[in-house]
């Protein structure tokens, strides 16, 4: 079982988001070989049509320049990126995503993949937090099994 396989098994109910690219950094790509049912009721389309697709469909005029180039050299160094995009669904209306995204390695190193695990954020009521990761909180929890397993992941905390 490839690692593309095991994903899509294991993230098809999961209540974030999940894309799952290729390596493809520079433009057109990177292109989206799977997403589950939660990234297509999170960008309001049908997740079939998402494949074949970037991720950079999502962006729109309040997507910030520096989070996206902080993205891209996470990216392109081969390690791990946590933060925050504005994105736009297919309406047109604009949302906060939290954004864990991880690459995913052959058995010689290189890197194959990227996962990343999406979910819908607000802001905080009250005074902003030093970091941004205190300054938002999520949509919705899942109080499913798998949602323990994102937890020991560490999804969505700096490590």
């Amino acid at each position: 079982m490839t690692a593309l396989e095991l994903l899509r098994a294991v993230a098809h109910n999961a209540p974030v988001g999940v894309v799952v690219t290729d390596a493809t950094i520079d433009l057109p790509g990177p292109t989206i070989l799977y997403v589950n049912a939660a990234f297509g009721r999170l960008v309001g389309r049908d997740p079939g049509s998402l494949i074949g697709l970037s991720p950079r469909f999502m962006q729109g005029k309040e997507t910030r320049r520096a989070q996206l180039d902080s993205f891209r050299r996470a990216m392109t160094a081969g390690v791990r990126f946590h933060g925050y995009l504005t994105n736009y669904r297919a309406d047109g209306t604009r949302y906060r995503a939290e954004i864990d995204c991880r690459p995913l390695r052959s058995a010689d190193g290189r890197v194959e993949n990227f996962v990343s695990f999406e979910r819908e954020v607000v802001r905080r009521v009250g005074r902003p937090a030093m970091s941004a990761d205190g300054r938002y909180e999520p949509i919705s929890v899942g109080d499913d099994m798998l949602a323990g397993v994102l937890q020991e992941l560490a999804l969505f905390r700096h490590i």
